[in-house]
């Protein structure tokens, strides 16, 4: 049972959006990119109401992902980038995404910033920084 609905189709779309923010941050690294995705199509909430597909999710404009204007967003994803695009459609959360709804990659060493979106700092994992929203802004979330 997933968290969320999706189709074939979308399935393939998470796992390259996936593979597009995060290939070079490994397996967690794009699984915690798939848990801002379904987190930001579960929320009715500041930048998301209204998403409510994965498709809604991938194309937000604006506010949507800088990897979609990658060339590793444009070709079919593998069976083991679906794999772990399943695994975070089926509920698997990864700290410090398991309640954010940003990220972001500072460049070269610059330290995470507090604040992201007026959204506070949950963690860094490898070169990406994650941000959630506080508990009474995005309940679904908390």
């Amino acid at each position: 049972m997933s968290v969320i609905n999706y189709t074939a189709k979308e399935l393939d779309l998470l796992a390259r959006l996936m593979r597009a923010e995060a290939i070079g941050e490994g397996d967690y690294g794009m699984l915690m990119v798939g848990n801002v995705g379904v987190n930001r199509v579960l929320t009715d909430c500041l930048d998301f109401k209204n998403i409510r597909t994965i498709n809604d999710m991938v194309f937000q404009n604006p506010g949507g992902f800088a990897g979609i204007n990658s060339p590793l967003f444009y070709s079919s994803a593998t069976t083991k980038e679906k794999q772990l695009a399943e695994r975070v459609l089926k509920g698997e959360y990864y700290h410090p995404a398991t309640n954010a709804l940003w990220f972001y990659a500072p460049s070269g060493n610059t330290p995470c910033v507090e604040f992201w979106y007026n959204q506070r700092f949950s963690g860094k994992y490898k070169n990406h920084c994650f941000y959630e929203p506080y508990p009474s802004i995005c309940i679904p979330l908390h």
